[in-house]
């Protein structure tokens, strides 16, 4: 029972979609909720598909902390749209996150590379 589609969607690690969203703000500049999870889809060959449910109350937790600011305006088919724009301090935390991110790969990696006969 195989599946038809090729590729596979998997899920974000813990931590990793604020990582995505302020990088993807940084990439594109300012852009509503859709634009940004279309851009990860894209962006990753549809492995990685943002869910609403998970991208816009992390948008609301990131206008909290001060990474995103957010203005009304009227979309392209002319509908009212939350248009997110990166701030000062997003852009500083899109360096922790990336940073924690790396890290946390490397440890991984450690963990599931092979052990050596000698060991």
């Amino acid at each position: 029972m195989g599946r038809t589609d090729d590729r596979r969607r998997l899920e974000l690690l813990p931590g990793t979609l604020y990582m995505l969203i302020l990088k993807t703000l940084a990439r594109l500049g300012p852009a509503h909720g859709y634009g940004i999870a279309q851009f990860i889809k894209q962006a990753t060959g549809d492995v990685l598909q943002v869910e609403e449910g998970s991208l816009y109350p992390a948008l609301q937790r990131m206008l909290i902390k001060g990474w995103v600011t957010a203005e009304w305006q009227r979309s392209e088919n002319n509908r009212q749209a939350r248009v997110y724009r990166l701030t000062p301090a997003g852009r500083k935390q899109l360096t922790t996150e990336v940073s924690d991110y790396g890290s946390m790969i490397d440890a991984i990696a450690r963990v599931i590379a092979p052990v050596s006969e000698g060991k």
